[in-house]
């Protein structure tokens, strides 16, 4: 038998960020099941790409579930964080503490209580989506990974569109545009004034299609 190579075995969940964008939105269903209260994620795919000290530098279900936190703590009116989001509190840490994760030692000097992880109990309620992320974030980590100076990656990845700190252009539809973070515009619509539609990133929309 022939040796099945590493695209195959991830054949079932996509290496482009559109796709784990779905898995990452599937994965914040599972946990609006146990927390209805939590917010949508209103897109999933700023996710990918972002780095965060604060937050958690790697992308994986424990980033989602800290990412969660924030969420309900937006949606009960609670200010969890201080220091321009960086240092998280004591009002994190209760919510946190709520949705299966701990953080056993004192807090950080700069980030408070951000260092969280899953205790035992939420690993078991969240364990096929826990398994089903991971295989969907290494399918994508190894693609990434074979990527080179020489491959062509498109405007998206070149302009970084994909969700991290650069600033790409949106365009409403009387031809206008401006240049935002993906992440900020996600957040809530920016309408033009001339037109009074929202303004749009192409790449984005062409993903979409």
């Amino acid at each position: 038998m022939e040796p099945v190579s590493a695209a195959a075995r991830y054949h079932d969940v996509s290496t482009t960020p559109p796709v784990l964008a779905a898995e990452l939105a599937q994965a914040w269903a599972d946990i609006q099941r146990h927390h209805p209260e939590l917010p949508d994620l209103a897109a999933p795919e700023s996710l990918i790409g972002e780095s965060s000290s604060a937050c958690g530098a790697e992308l994986s279900f424990e980033r989602l579930l800290h990412e969660a936190v924030h969420g309900i703590a937006a949606a009960r009116g609670v200010r969890d964080t201080s220091r321009a989001g960086r240092y998280h509190n004591r009002r994190f840490l209760a919510i946190a503490e709520e949705m299966g994760l701990d953080h056993p030692e004192e807090p950080h000097p700069s980030s408070g209580f951000s260092l969280v992880t899953l205790n035992p109990e939420a690993k078991r309620r969240y364990r096929p989506t826990i398994e089903r992320l991971q295989r969907a974030l290494r399918a994508h980590t190894a693609a990434t990974a074979a990527d080179t100076k020489r491959s062509f990656r498109g405007p998206a990845a070149r302009h970084g569109s994909s969700g991290g700190g650069v600033r790409v252009k949106a365009v409403c539809d009387c031809g206008r545009n401006v240049r935002v973070v993906p992440s900020v515009l996600a957040q809530a619509p920016i309408v033009c004034g001339g037109c009074g539609k929202p303004f749009r990133i192409p790449e984005a929309l062409g993903a979409a299609s």
